[in-house]
């Protein structure tokens, strides 16, 4: 059985590390983003002639001018947490009969991601603008990769599960799943 799972590896050129590979890069990624976005709004990291604290301080928008200032209005967590369900439930819409381990994940992604919302608004308004970007990329990325026209162009292969109206159908399947409940 190790023989042939081999053989279908290389066959198909799809290891099963292959998979996990952008996580094993991203996270980490994205923890020391978030640190050092921490010691810069906190002053904790000090160079020679300029201060980045006293830049992140002047350099918001909107509602939230001082980057290094929580987000009193909690606008910015809310949108986290909003986009971050909106992901995992684009996930799990997809997804037919899911075992009861898929389930299981699947909830307590669903609470990390409301979880989120407290956390960020317990930190300064940089590191929550940067989560908000990344978690934004995430969703674009999510929904560009359906599309069938941006697949054509990038020669990404068609598989069976793949639909030529998969925003319609995402669609469909949030409205059966959580409108036309009865």
């Amino acid at each position: 059985m190790q023989r042939l799972v081999s053989e279908l590896y290389v066959r198909d050129n799809c290891h099963p590390f292959k998979a996990t590979v952008l996580v094993w890069i991203q996270l980490p990624m994205w923890i020391f983003m978030s640190v050092a976005l921490r010691n810069f709004s906190t002053g904790a990291t000090h160079s020679e002639g300029f201060s980045v604290q006293e830049q992140l301080a002047t350099g918001g928008v909107l509602w939230f001018p001082d980057l290094t200032a929580l987000d009193s209005t909690w606008i910015l967590p809310i949108c986290i947490g909003a986009i971050n369900l909106i992901i995992v439930e684009i996930v799990a819409l997809q997804k037919i009969g899911m075992s009861r381990f898929q389930t299981g994940v699947t909830y307590f992604v669903r609470g990390i991601s409301v979880l989120m919302i407290p956390i960020a608004a317990t930190v300064p308004s940089s590191l929550v603008l940067y989560w908000l970007c990344s978690s934004f990329m995430g969703l674009s990325q999510n929904l560009l990769l359906r599309s069938p026209r941006f697949r054509q162009f990038c020669r990404i292969p068609l598989t069976k599960g793949d639909s030529d109206t998969p925003y319609k159908d995402l669609f469909a399947a949030f409205y059966a799943k959580y409108i036309s409940r009865k």
